[in-house]
């Protein structure tokens, strides 16, 4: 797992986000294959992620960023905006609780991509 990996999931999972919140508000075959296509890509992209990493590593890098991606692109994109502004406060003290996992800038091995039928090959 690395830095750009965990932002493209991020990107993927935003978009996914965004057309399925548009299906919901208003419905259409375009909005909902856009939220589709987007999860399949998350699906692909936590494969990725995930090898040669921890879930728990994994898990807290993706939940971090998403939500500071997500809310930036929310907050830009959407309108949207905290009641509060402690909940501003939360967004930093996320970003720092990144820093602290200390996520790798580049992954350490190359992506090898898993057989699907791996048990009925030995």
């Amino acid at each position: 797992m690395s830095v750009p990996q965990i932002i493209a999931l991020c990107v993927t999972e935003i978009i996914g986000d965004f057309g399925y919140k548009w299906f919901a508000e208003k419905g259409g075959i375009i909005p909902f294959a856009i939220g589709t296509v987007g999860y399949i890509g998350v699906v692909t992209m936590l494969i990725v992620a995930l090898q040669g990493s921890t879930i728990l590593m994994v898990n807290g890098a993706w939940d971090g960023i998403s939500g500071l991606l997500e809310s930036t692109a929310a907050f830009v994109f959407l309108g949207e905006r905290f009641h509060h502004p402690l909940q501003y406060l939360g967004l930093l003290m996320i970003a720092a609780g990144l820093y602290f996992l200390k996520i790798p800038l580049n992954k350490k091995h190359e992506f090898v991509m898993p057989t699907l039928f791996h048990s009925l090959l030995k």
